[in-house]
Parts: C-alpha cells; sequence; structure tokens
C-alpha cells in the first residue's frame, strides 16, 4: 500500500504552501494530508480553515458544497459551515490554528499534533516560512527609519528558529522551508542571519540523530529537480521559471532527512507549463471594469470616462520625444472615441469557463463556479487616474513601466524624493505579455505598483486579478474585509510553484517506498544500487 504522509505548516498565512501539498493527487489519492496549520492574523486563520473545511468535504463528496457555491457567488450570507457538514469542520477548527508560535499554546498544539501524526502516518512532512518583514530589502529599509529600532530586538528575525524547533521535535521525512531573498543577506550583531540559519541547521545531528541535506528546487526548462548547492544564492527559486505568471523570486530550502538523501539523486519530474505565463493569460479574459473616483462624490460610469477621456486629451497634446507619435496616437484614439462606461465589479465568468486544457488555467479555473468573487475595484484620484492612463499607455506602446523621468511634467506628484531615483517606479504598469513584478502585500496600500495593462480600465489590479497572479485557484475564498484580502495574496507562496514542489518531493519519497519494497523482496539492496524515480 502506498505511503501517506502527514504535515505540519508552520506560518501558514492564507494556505498557499499547504494548497499545493494537500491537492497532490496522484492514483487517484492524496498522498500529503495537513494535520496542523498554524497562523496568527485572523483573517488569514479564517480563510486557512475554510479551505481546510473544503478540502475535507470536496475530497469526501467529489464537490464543493451547494452553500458554498452561494457564498462564493455573493448570493447568500456565510453560512454556518458546521451545520453543513459537522464532521468536516471539526477537522477544519483541528487542524488550521491560530496560534502565535513561540507562545505556550502554540508549543502545546505542535507538541499534541506530533505524538498523533507520528501513529498515524508512514512518515511526516514540515512546511512553511517565518515572516519575511524583517529578513526583505523594504521592511530593512523602514525598520532603519524607526526610531531606537534595533534589529537584534526584533523577534522576526529568530522567528525562523522556532521553525528549527519543531524540525528537530518532529524529525520528518522532508521539510521545505520558504523565505524573502533579503534573508541571505540580513545581518544582525555583525552575523549573517542565513549563515546563523546554517548553524543551527548543522546542529541537528548525524548517526542515529539524523541531519538533513540541503537541496535548492531547479527547472531546466523541460524537467524539475532537487539539487545540491554550492553556495547560497542556489537556493533562490523563480517563480516564472515553474509556469507561474509572476516573477517572484524567494528562497526555498528543501530539506531531506540523511537517511533519505540518497534516493534525491536523478529524481526529477516533467514540467507541465514549459513557457513564460504572462499577465495577459490569466487576466486578459476577465470582465472588463473601471475603478472607482477618489474622493468619493459623483461615482458613476460616466463621470469616470468623462475624467479619463479630459486626461487623454492632455496627454495627447504632450511633446513624449522620441516616443511621441505612437503615444500621441493612443492618446488620441482615447481622447476622440472615450472608453466603455464600465463598472466597478462583475462576477460573471468569462466565456469557455472550466474547459481549458491549458495546465495553468486548467489549475486555476473550476468547473462547479457559477461566478467570480473578489473581481472588484477600489477608488483612485482624478490625478492618480491620469497617471495610471499615461503609465498603462505607456507601458502598451513601449514596452515598459516609464519611469520618473518619463513622466511629464504636469503629472509629476508632490514627493519630495519623486526626481531624487529611489523611486523612479512608483507607479508600475504590469505588462501584458509577460510575467507580472512581485506580488507583494504593499499591494493593499494604494496599487500603484499594481496597475491593470489595459489603459481602456485605468485601475489597479483587483483581488481576484493578483489571486490569479499569485495563482490561487478561483474557488480559494479570501475571508476578511479588501485589504485583508490583498494582504493574504500578497504574503502567500504561489499554490501552482507548491503544488510543483510537492511532486518532486513525493517523487523522492516515493522512490524510496519502492526501495524499501524491493529489499524487503528481497530484490536489491538500495544502498548500493541506485533506483530510477
Amino acid at each position: 500500500m502506498a505511503a501517506t504522509y502527514g504535515i505540519i505548516d508552520l506560518f501558514a498565512g492564507p494556505g498557499g504552501l499547504g494548497e499545493g501539498f494537500a491537492s497532490l493527487e496522484e492514483c487517484g489519492r492524496y498522498p500529503f494530508s495537513i494535520e496542523l496549520s498554524v497562523e496568527k492574523e485572523k483573517s488569514a486563520h479564517e480563510t486557512l480553515r475554510l479551505r481546510a473545511f473544503l478540502r475535507d468535504y470536496r475530497k469526501r463528496n467529489g464537490h464543493l458544497p451547494r452553500e458554498y457555491v452561494e457564498f462564493h457567488a455573493g448570493r447568500s450570507s456565510e453560512p454556518d459551515w458546521s451545520q453543513i457538514d459537522g464532521a468536516a469542520w471539526k477537522l477544519a477548527e483541528r487542524e488550521a490554528r491560530r496560534l502565535e508560535l513561540g507562545t505556550e499554546p502554540a508549543t502545546d498544539a505542535i507538541e499534541n499534533t506530533i505524538e498523533l501524526i507520528r501513529g498515524n502516518y508512514d512518515d511526516t512532512i514540515l512546511i512553511g516560512g517565518p515572516p519575511c518583514q524583517a529578513y526583505s530589502l523594504v521592511g530593512r529599509a523602514r525598520s532603519r527609519g524607526t526610531k531606537g529600532y534595533r534589529p537584534e530586538n526584533d523577534d522576526r528575525h529568530f522567528l525562523f528558529r522556532e521553525y528549527i524547533r519543531v524540525l528537530d521535535r518532529l524529525r520528518p521525512a522532508v521539510f521545505v522551508m520558504e523565505n524573502v531573498k533579503g534573508m541571505l543577506s540580513s545581518i544582525v550583531k555583525s552575523e549573517r542571519v542565513f549563515e546563523m540559519l546554517m548553524d543551527d541547521l548543522s546542529s541537528l545531528g548525524g548517526g542515529d540523530e539524523h541531519a538533513y541535506e540541503l537541496r535548492a528546487l531547479v527547472s531546466d526548462g523541460k524537467g524539475i529537480a532537487l539539487r545540491t548547492v554550492s553556495q547560497a544564492s542556489d537556493f533562490i527559486v523563480r517563480a516564472e521559471d515553474f509556469g507561474v505568471p509572476q516573477r517572484r523570486h524567494r528562497v526555498i530550502i528543501v530539506g531531506i532527512r540523511s537517511d533519505l538523501a540518497a534516493r534525491a539523486e536523478g529524481v526529477e519530474i516533467e514540467r507541465t507549463v514549459t513557457t513564460t505565463s504572462t499577465v495577459e493569460s490569466v487576466v486578459a479574459d476577465m470582465p472588463k471594469l473601471r475603478s472607482g473616483i477618489s474622493p468619493q462624490r459623483d461615482d458613476g460610469p460616466a463621470a469616470w470616462a468623462h475624467i479619463i477621456r479630459g486626461a487623454a486629451l492632455s496627454l495627447a497634446e504632450h511633446d513624449f520625444g522620441s516616443e511621441s507619435e505612437r503615444l500621441h496616437e493612443r492618446f488620441s484614439a482615447i481622447a476622440k472615441d472615450g472608453v466603455d462606461q464600465l463598472q466597478r465589479s462583475s462576477k460573471s465568468l468569462p466565456a469557455d469557463y472550466g474547459v481549458s486544457n491549458d495546465p495553468l488555467r486548467n489549475w486555476l479555473e473550476c468547473s462547479e463556479l457559477e461566478a467570480l468573487a473578489h473581481h472588484e475595484t477600489r477608488g483612485h484620484m482624478d490625478s492618480d487616474l491620469a497617471r495610471y492612463l499615461f503609465v498603462s499607455v505607456f507601458g502598451e506602446q513601449v514596452g515598459r513601466s516609464p519611469k520618473a523621468s518619463d513622466f511629464p511634467d504636469m503629472l509629476a506628484p508632490d514627493h519630495r524624493s519623486w526626481s531624487s531615483g529611489k523611486f523612479a517606479d512608483r507607479f508600475r504598469v504590469q505588462l501584458a505579455g509577460e510575467a507580472a513584478t512581485t506580488i507583494t502585500s504593499h499591494i493593499s496600500k494604494d496599487g500603484h505598483y499594481f496597475i491593470h495593462p489595459d489603459p481602456t480600465q485605468c485601475r489597479s489590479l483587483t483581488v481576484r486579478e493578483a489571486a490569479r497572479i499569485q495563482t490561487f485557484p478561483d474557488d480559494y475564498l479570501f475571508l476578511g474585509n479588501r485589504t485583508q484580502q490583498y494582504v493574504q495574496v500578497g504574503n502567500a507562496v504561489p499554490p501552482y510553484l507548491a503544488r510543483q514542489i510537492a511532486a518532486v518531493v513525493h517523487a523522492v519519497l516515493r522512490r524510496n517506498e519502492n526501495a524499501q519494497r524491493a529489499v524487503g523482496a528481497g530484490e536489491r539492496n538500495p544502498k548500493t544500487e541506485p533506483l530510477s524515480a
């Protein structure tokens, strides 16, 4: 009988990394099962818990609850899930726990789960990543501007040690740790945080006390494998190399327990997406929307269209140097023909929804859905709408997002740092024909870094568009208010990337299962003779 693996997911957020592992299905079975996922933020935990409920319900019933389809479509308020399926809700509450790592309640919950998981599964997996703000370049820059800030007193720098503590107690077959690139260069008390992490990992022992051998996730365009590393930068994973429509570069460390590590050599799985996925490939067919107008006044479609047309008229008269001809032509066309009087939200499903053969679209779309959730826009000031129009037309016509030096003076914001070069890309369009820049939690602030590529929509990305770029399936519902939803999406690991990590990890574990069976049958000695994947 094929082995099953229990998972503990730390710092889980809305569940992106766990979704990848839990969704892996091979030969009609799910080899990975999440036993505990820990998240301290309230709205993210609620999202995590609801997803755990749906996962269990769908596995046992083969479909989503009808009540969820209605709720997802916005046709009903959130039901009492315990009344829909009491057993599934009880499991979800046990699995998804709102706890803060390092506190006594969290430690007790983890210890109890470790005892339970060891008796119920063939082996275990540990996944997750400490909060990234303390390691990110932006986060460190902001912290330096905080009066009295001392990095050695910032607990976020050392939360990875709570991960190490659980790793030491659980001794899983494999662990996966994810964090921002800044972790490689973050320094506390003249010591690199990454080197501190490596020291902690190397202290886990050897011999009977199994240590871990570290591997990097790599893709050569056709296959995905785990490879030994020669330098820290080898751990940086480029999400766009794995079919994610986003240039998200993160540190992902895969540790394989030393008694299993030999099985990882030569294991490779086939890539399902072999070309770069683009922003256009996941958002172009979604219903067109306009932004709101802020501060709130006449927020109708006609008022919005009038603002866009006026901005286009002004921009059509500006001298853009060598780019003038093509920009003038586009601005003039918008000024002459105007833009459609669009709505601010839509739940309509795209045409031919749920029937695509494209691997990524197949992953995103759910044929059971009757609407799209989270596809509604926020408001922008008139001056920002003019900037959004300029930036999106510039990106469409020139093929790059403009820098501050490309802006006409009339659109320059009243920022002291605007001409300093520090914020040269303060307004950034996501180019239709390329992978997006990194979706971060900053998208919750103002949307200036996440402008939609279509000038006739002149707005920032919706939560659903950001979620699609992050590869969250459309049936994934984010609870909380819109700001909290944006933060959840921006902080997550792309589930489609996580699923590929899960697949290659399972290939290693399956090879080990085969080796053990072969030894049991007296067929070969796995210590001296390697096996194929």
